[in-house]
């Protein structure tokens, strides 16, 4: 075995002389393992929730969205359905045409954003997991049917009951323009099918129904704003995006799930570094234990310290035995915390042991929890070159002193 690393072994599980001092060995330890377990606690919870926002966006947004560079709308026939399915793994189309829409139910009215869709929309997205009541259906033979965010709903007292109640969607009508003339606005009726609730920025603003209903509202047969795409599982989004692109030209815009939410996604992952930032900070805090308690190992072995001089240890290796005596006390709590952590977040997945203030307004009762190998890599690298530095500093500094202190009284 390696001499230093011999004899900074013996020293860290060796009873000291000043018992304080294996008091602070032991707090040091006890320090990083809180610091290290707190991180990997906090990035795993973040993971948890950014994981749940995502999946939550991803069950209402396409995995891929065309829409116009220029104006709000475009043709059709502008792009081919037959030839963006030959694009590899693309399994539904979805044609979308939008529009901001005056929404009144008996006397209480909302400024909504009426989405229309065809049939692939309710295959490709997930919103039927998303109903909390009422059914997911948009046609029934000539019948339209529209499903409302849950904010919506509530800001309309909406009544799924009341079958003889219908929602009136009205929008201004194309060419004409004077304020007060009944031709400026088109109005149309439609019955309430389901509620869904997604999230407050779905919920607060969507309602979902056929694009044969949007399309008589405005009046247009081959208009649309956008055309949403989704993919057999195991596709490559990025390649399919390049392809899509070739495919449909400069005129349009090919966005995935990232591009048509970034500030959202960026949002997410600052948040999360931020919080790492910080915890580190209060690591680096914690790690001034070990360079007290290495200091004063060092002042409490000084009469070693002479000894291996004199029998032939030079100031390198001195300083190693307590350079690693500190890593020492810096893997024992890395290690430590990581497995401490582990187990914390093992068990909020499986008992969820801590429940989320006010969980009844939630879709879930319990902070979400999502362990990344990535994570534990970076927590364990982080703590480390944390000691590293902690134990480097006394080490240098107290070694350096001595030995010259010895050197002088030869």
């Amino acid at each position: 075995m390696n001499f230093p690393v011999y004899i900074a072994k013996r020293y860290l599980i060796s009873k000291k002389s000043r018992n304080v001092i294996n008091i602070i060995s032991i707090i040091s330890i006890v320090g990083v393992t809180i610091g290290t377990m707190a991180l990997i606690i906090v990035l795993s919870v973040f993971n948890g929730l950014e994981k749940l926002v995502v999946s939550l966006y991803n069950s209402f947004d396409a995995e891929i969205r065309i829409t116009s560079v220029e104006g709000k709308t475009f043709n059709y026939n502008s792009i081919s359905d037959e030839d963006l399915k030959k694009v590899k793994g693309i399994k539904y189309v979805t044609h979308v045409l939008e529009e901001n829409a005056l929404l009144r139910y008996d006397d209480k009215q909302a400024i909504v954003t009426l989405k229309g869709v065809d049939s692939n929309f309710i295959k490709m997205t997930g919103l039927d997991s998303m109903m909390i009541d009422g059914t997911l259906i948009l046609e029934n033979g000539e019948k339209n049917f529209a499903v409302i965010g849950q904010g919506v709903a509530g800001g309309l007292s909406l009544n799924l009951l009341d079958i003889n109640k219908s929602l009136q969607v009205y929008v201004p009508a194309r060419g004409h323009f004077a304020p007060n003339s009944p031709e400026s606005i088109n109005q149309l009726n439609i019955l309430p099918a389901g509620v869904f609730a997604i999230q407050q920025d779905f919920d607060a603003h969507y309602i979902i129904v056929p694009l044969r209903f949007s399309r008589e509202l405005l009046e247009t047969d081959s208009a649309l704003t956008a055309i949403e795409l989704g993919f057999d599982k195991g596709t490559d989004i990025n390649d399919a995006k390049q392809h899509i692109h070739r495919l449909v030209g400069d005129k349009f815009e090919v966005k995935d799930r990232f591009e048509q939410r970034e500030t959202l996604y960026k949002i997410l992952k600052s948040e999360k570094w931020a919080i790492y930032l910080i915890l580190s900070f209060i690591l680096i805090i914690a790690t001034f234990n070990i360079i007290g308690s290495l200091t004063m190992l060092i002042i409490d072995k000084k009469d070693d310290i002479t000894i291996l001089h004199y029998l032939g240890a030079d100031a390198i290796q001195i300083k190693q035995i307590f350079f690693y005596e500190g890593i020492m006390i810096t893997l024992a709590g890395a290690v430590g915390g990581l497995f401490l952590g582990f187990i914390i977040c093992l068990a909020q997945q499986r008992f969820g042991l801590v429940k989320l203030s006010g969980s009844g307004s939630f879709i879930i009762k319990y902070y979400p929890v999502n362990l990344l190998f990535t994570d534990f890599i970076i927590v364990f690298f982080t703590v480390f070159a944390i000691g590293l530095f902690a134990a480097w500093v006394p080490s240098r500094q107290v070694i350096k002193k001595l030995l010259v202190r010895n050197i002088k009284a030869e």
